[in-house]
Parts: structure tokens; C-alpha cells; sequence
């Protein structure tokens, strides 16, 4: 394959930073594009938070000045390599050595200043990609400032945009006179068909209005996003850009999850010897607290506890679900009436729920390899990798059909054999509380169950087919003539 050359500018890298999903994509999908023969290399903010050990291989390899309104900002550029890619990083401390990531009062200007900066240090690091590929709200301008301000100059005209929306909820949206005032643009940009929003400036719609090509991560919420419904009042634009719109499904890093080798479960075990899983299970009964029985099945919950993820119907029968012959496990911390709610049933029922209200990487997969079943029965889902990683391990996902989990679970049908999980259709508690049950009916079958198990784990969610699908876009991004 040609040597394309791709700068993948994300907010967060797995494993340098991360808060979600687009951390995972951004630390997986470089290194699966780079098998492919692209020379990718990837850019984020050096946050304060970055563990020491990879902060200590960082080589310092120069700085320049950026512009921001009126302040005229060093920026220090370093890089490290890891797992075979160059990921470059964005120094500042007035804007990134701070606890956290988001959530700051001078967000617009943090990331105004990091679109600007992964432009700018272009010429500096002398490699000039044929593609920028710009990841949700926080790299959205960028494909506004090269058009506004540096596709005049030799080095940036055929530059091309992709840009992929993660999760079209979070827009980055601010007053108009950030346009002016920090991005130093025009007037004639603020226009419903670009970065205008309800007389703000959105730069996620920027990434919509300005982008050669744009895609999300599945094909379902490719064409959900174009609805009142999923659309998040963008809906408009998206259509109108319809043409240049694709859907890729996210895939896992099936070296770094892989329960033979996964060094963060209490036993390892692969597809023909699954004694392991069941120890696994055993053994995060344990832990918990919960009582050590192999004969029900634990029903694992790993999420952000948001609306977005469907715990409105959760909470109308959690108690239904309960008087089941179950244990349920959650991890995850978000809205305090959602961590209350498994605090409560925790509480109430404390030989069947545990809850674990925090983030924590190894209990996650311990969650997975230990758990029966998944569920997911998401309101909304872009793509969701939590369903992946628990077929990955052998645990049954139950998921409303939505975005990618439509996309990657197909429910079982006990006439033809055929599906990897359970799954229903509309947004309804009880439709949920009956595919739960059909779960459990189905748990106690162990034939299907042990085929249902080793389906899952057979199948293929590496990064290498959607890894060529993006180099297909990025050749589409190239095709086009401005």
C-alpha cells in the first residue's frame, strides 16, 4: 500500500490519558493503520496527569509560538514512541498542567490553542501529511483554521480533513466571539452552514461544516445521526453532508485483551479451555464479597453512569430483576442518582449486588472475564466497546439495539441457532426485564450457553477491517477537489 502519511489529533491517548471510548480509538487504531503501511503519527496535549514513566522517554524536539487572541503562547513539542507509533505532544502548562482533563472555564481556548499548535508545528517537525484526521469537538476547528488561515501557503494546500464524531452529545459550544477573539476568523464563517450554532460558535459543527470527509463509529448511528431523534440538533448539516458521511465500527486491541495472556485477571483461559472463566468468576465472587456460587449467573454492569447508557430503565425494574436467581456487579462512577440507585440495591441486597462507584482498570476486566452476561441497553450508543470486550471474554452481552450494538450483536434465535447475544428494540423497561429473563432461561441450557460463550470469543473485532476502511476514506478524502 502507497505511504500515506496521517497526523491523528486526539484529545486523549490511551495509555497516556483517557476518560472514555475515544482514548481507546485513538491508542489502537494509529497502530493497526501503521501495519497497513501508513506512516501515522499521532498528536494530544501533554497533561499534567501523564504517568511519569512515559513523561521520562519524552524527547524534547523543539517549541514554536502560537497565537491565541492576544496572547502569544510558547508551545513545547515532544515525542515519544510507543507500540511502534511516533505520538507527538502539545506542551503548555498555562493550558495543560491542570488535574483533569475537560471541564475548565477557558475550554475554548485550551483547544483552540492545541488546533492551532498541531497545525503550526507542522513545518517544524518537517512532516507534512496528506491528511489530518481530527477526532470529536476538541480538534473540530482545525479543518476551519486551515481553511481560514493556512491553505494559502504552499505547505498546508492539499492538506485533506477527516473527521470523526465519537459522540455527536458533546459539542464544545461557546460565545461567537471566540471566532474572532481567539481564533482571529472572519465573520463571514459565522453561518448556519458553518460554525454558527444558535448564535454561538460549535466546534463539533465546524468538524461537520469544514471537513473533506467525516464518519462516525458505526454504520447504524451513521444514519440514526441524521434523525431529530439522535441528531442533537445537527441534524440539519449532517444531511446536507450526507454524501461525505461514513460509518466505521471501533474495533479492540485484541493483544492488550486477550484472556489467555491479559495479565489482570485472577486466571487465564481461552476458547477451548474455559475452566478458567469459570475460576474467574469464582474468584470475583470472592473479592466482592458476594457469595461463591456457580450455579446463577452474574450479570456485569461497566459504564459511565449517565442517562445516555439506559439507566432510566434500569432503575423502573431493577427490583424485578432482582427477585431473579442473579448477582449483579457495576462498576463505574457518573450521576449521583444512578450511583445512589446500585448504592441502595447494594445495601438492600447484599448478597446479590456489589457496587463499585470508581474507575478501576483491572476490576474492569476481572468485570469481563468473570461476568455471565453484559448488559448495555443503551439510549444512545455511537459504537460501545464494553459489548466487544465482553464477547472477547467469553461473557454474553444483553444490549438494546441501538448505534453499534446493533451493528455487532445479533440476538440469539433459538430456531437457527444463529446470534452472539440478546437484544431488543425499543427503549422499554419491560421489553428489557423479558430479554434479561430469555438471557437467564437461556443460561441454564448449557449447550447453547457454551456455544453462545465460544461464538463470541471466536470472533473478530480486531482493528484490521475497519483499519483498511479508514484508509479507503482517507483515499476518498484525497480524491476530492476543493
Amino acid at each position: 500500500m502507497d505511504n500515506l502519511k496521517v497526523l491523528f489529533a486526539s484529545s486523549e491517548v490511551e495509555p497516556f490519558a483517557k476518560t472514555g471510548g475515544l482514548a481507546d480509538v485513538a491508542g489502537s487504531l494509529p497502530k493497526a493503520l501503521k501495519k497497513l503501511g501508513a506512516d501515522i503519527r499521532v498528536v494530544m496535549p501533554k497533561y499534567k496527569g501523564i504517568p511519569q514513566k512515559f513523561v521520562q522517554q519524552m524527547e524534547y524536539i523543539g517549541y514554536i509560538y502560537v497565537d491565541v487572541g492576544w496572547r502569544h503562547q510558547y508551545c513545547g513539542l515532544l515525542k515519544t514512541e510507543y507500540d511502534g507509533v511516533t505520538v507527538y505532544f502539545i506542551d503548555n502548562e498555562y493550558y495543560f498542567y491542570r488535574d483533569g482533563l475537560y471541564g475548565y472555564h477557558d475550554e475554548a481556548e485550551q483547544f483552540i490553542f492545541f488546533s492551532k499548535a498541531l497545525i503550526e508545528m507542522l513545518p517544524r517537525i518537517d512532516f507534512k501529511p496528506d491528511i489530518i484526521h481530527c477526532n470529536d469537538w476538541q480538534t473540530g476547528v482545525v479543518s476551519l483554521l486551515l481553511n481560514a488561515h493556512y491553505k494559502r501557503h504552499d505547505f498546508y494546500k492539499d492538506v485533506k480533513t477527516v473527521f470523526t464524531i465519537h459522540n455527536l452529545k458533546y459539542q464544545g459550544i461557546f460565545p461567537k466571539e471566540v471566532l474572532t477573539d481567539l481564533m482571529g476568523i472572519g465573520w463571514e464563517y459565522f453561518t448556519p452552514d458553518g460554525i454558527e450554532f444558535y448564535d454561538h460558535v460549535n466546534c463539533l459543527k465546524a468538524g461537520l461544516a469544514y471537513s473533506d470527509i467525516i464518519n462516525t463509529v458505526s454504520k447504524t448511528y451513521a444514519e440514526e445521526i441524521k434523525y431529530d431523534f439522535f441528531g442533537e440538533n445537527l441534524q440539519g448539516i449532517i444531511r446536507k453532508r450526507s454524501n461525505d458521511l461514513y460509518g466505521i465500527v471501533n474495533g479492540i486491541d485484541v493483544e492488550v485483551n486477550n484472556p489467555a495472556t491479559d495479565k489482570r485477571l485472577f486466571v487465564n483461559y481461552d476458547v477451548e479451555h474455559l475452566e478458567g472463566k469459570y475460576e474467574n468468576k469464582r474468584r470475583l465472587q470472592e473479592s466482592l464479597g458476594l457469595p461463591v456460587r456457580d450455579d446463577i449467573p452474574i450479570i456485569g454492569i461497566i459504564s459511565r453512569l449517565v442517562a445516555q447508557k439506559g439507566f432510566d430503565l434500569i432503575a423502573c425494574v431493577l427490583d424485578e430483576i432482582l427477585r431473579e436467581d442473579v448477582q449483579l456487579v457495576v462498576l463505574g462512577t457518573g450521576e449521583y442518582q444512578y450511583e445512589n440507585m446500585f448504592r441502595c440495591a447494594a445495601a438492600n441486597y447484599p448478597t446479590k449486588v456489589s457496587a463499585n462507584i470508581l474507575y478501576d482498570g483491572t476490576l474492569a476486566q476481572r468485570i469481563y472475564a468473570g461476568s455471565d452476561m453484559f448488559l448495555m441497553p443503551s439510549l444512545f450508543e455511537p459504537c460501545g466497546l464494553s459489548q466487544l470486550f465482553s464477547l472477547r471474554y467469553g461473557t454474553i452481552p444483553i444490549v438494546r439495539e441501538t448505534g453499534g450494538l446493533n451493528d455487532t450483536i445479533q440476538s440469539y434465535n433459538e430456531v437457527t441457532g444463529e446470534g452472539n447475544g440478546f437484544s431488543f428494540t425499543n427503549y422499554n423497561a419491560h421489553d428489557m426485564l423479558y430479554t434479561i429473563r430469555r438471557a437467564i432461561h437461556f443460561y441454564y441450557n448449557k449447550d447453547v450457553w457454551s456455544k453462545l460463550i465460544k461464538r463470541g470469543m471466536r470472533q473478530n473485532f480486531s482493528w484490521d477491517k475497519s483499519a483498511s476502511e479508514y484508509i479507503e476514506l482517507y483515499h476518498k478524502a484525497l480524491d476530492k477537489m476543493h
